[in-house]
């Protein structure tokens, strides 16, 4: 097995077409196509991590962050940085970051805190804008069917949790092949006319290459006539962040003392408690100071997220409580969900989690 059949795998559960447009996600350090001796999960790429890459005979790291965000300029060993790409690189180590595709995953990052939480009904915070596209296309009427199932094949048509969604409306097609065509229906230089089917179909942004092969290949046309659009429509399987409930509704102390057993926080800096039963949870890995204002507008009361500056604790407004866990503390679970993935997908092959606790912050 080489790294690229491992990266393949990964990019099966979280497309890197899921990650956010400023994040560097992907392989960061390595050849795709060396022999695998070995993977190492870890939640971030320290020297450390390298090292124990190095005494496990793992020749690539995959990390929930980047260990590479802004550009490279120099490599010297000037910093944490530089000396974890030199160490990489000296030692044939491949390094492959997940973060904010996995972020964004239904099943990704958010909803392990969930389970962990044992939050019920769960539902995206905020669902990512651009993550539908519509593609419409016109086809014979003969072929519609098998053109339809094609493209069923390749993932399109899943609207929620249904799948198999077209719509298709009939009409009149028409052409005239000029002198190098080589028309499927019809005489080169003669007008032709086709009644045809008019094809709509959705899909995830993710899978547009997969779409448009499909296309293309089960067409019968020598030229396809197709139009592909993305959809302002709000979809609800990716995006930042998600909203659950509990099964029983817990006192805020008492949710704050589960919350801080459940989640192995060191601490709990939380704005005003509110004096009020607790149901509806928010949960952000990672910084999710951002997720205050939709938080409220999904009518939590907690949002668990993590470097919540002085400022933004007053954003909660008394309308709920804002609760920083620690950014490490949110991610931490992290590393067992793509252990867990890749042992289920390469159960034959060695998956190692870390055991360096990379977290920075210290409690006294």
């Amino acid at each position: 097995m080489i790294i690229k059949e491992i990266i393949e795998v990964l990019e099966s559960f979280a497309p890197l077409e899921y990650a956010e447009d400023f994040d560097n996600v992907g392989l960061l350090v390595g050849d795709p196509g060396k022999e695998l001796s070995g993977v190492l999960i870890a939640l971030d790429t320290l020297e450390a991590v390298v090292d124990e890459a190095i005494s496990t005979d793992c020749n690539l790291i995959v990390s929930f962050h980047p260990i590479i965000f802004g550009g490279l300029k120099k490599l010297t060993g000037r910093n944490y940085v530089e000396r974890v790409v030199i160490k990489a690189i000296q030692n044939n180590i491949a390094i492959y970051s997940m973060h904010t595709a996995l972020d964004n995953h239904f099943d990704g990052v958010n909803a392990r805190i969930c389970e962990v939480l044992g939050l019920q009904n769960r539902q995206v915070l905020i669902p990512r804008k651009g993550s539908l596209k519509k593609l419409t296309t016109y086809v014979p009427l003969k072929d519609a069917e098998a053109l339809r199932m094609s493209l069923f094949n390749a993932g399109a048509g899943h609207v929620g949790n249904y799948s198999h969604c077209s719509f298709s409306s009939s009409g009149t097609g028409s052409f005239k092949g000029e002198s190098d065509s080589n028309p499927t229906l019809g005489e080169r230089g003669k007008l032709h006319e086709e009644e045809e089917i008019q094809l709509h179909i959705t899909y995830t942004r993710d899978l547009e290459q997969k779409v448009l092969k499909a296309l293309f290949d089960s067409h019968p046309y020598e030229e396809v006539a197709y139009e592909v659009i993305t959809l302002d429509n709000t979809y609800q399987r990716i995006g930042m962040g998600m909203v659950g409930e509990l099964n029983s509704p817990m006192e805020e102390k008492e949710f704050l003392q589960f919350v801080k057993e459940r989640m192995n926080c060191g601490g709990i800096r939380h704005s005003e408690l509110l004096g009020k039963e607790v149901r509806k949870v928010a949960v952000l890995g990672g910084s999710g100071a951002f997720a205050i204002d939709a938080a409220k507008a999904a009518k939590a009361d907690f949002l668990l997220t993590g470097d919540i500056k002085y400022h933004q604790f007053y954003q909660a407004e008394g309308k709920m409580v804002v609760a920083d866990i620690g950014h490490y503390e949110s991610e931490q679970f992290t590393k067992n969900l793509l252990a867990e993935y890749l042992t289920k997908k390469i159960p034959n092959f060695a998956v190692r989690l870390s055991e360096i606790n990379t977290n920075p912050i210290k409690y006294f």
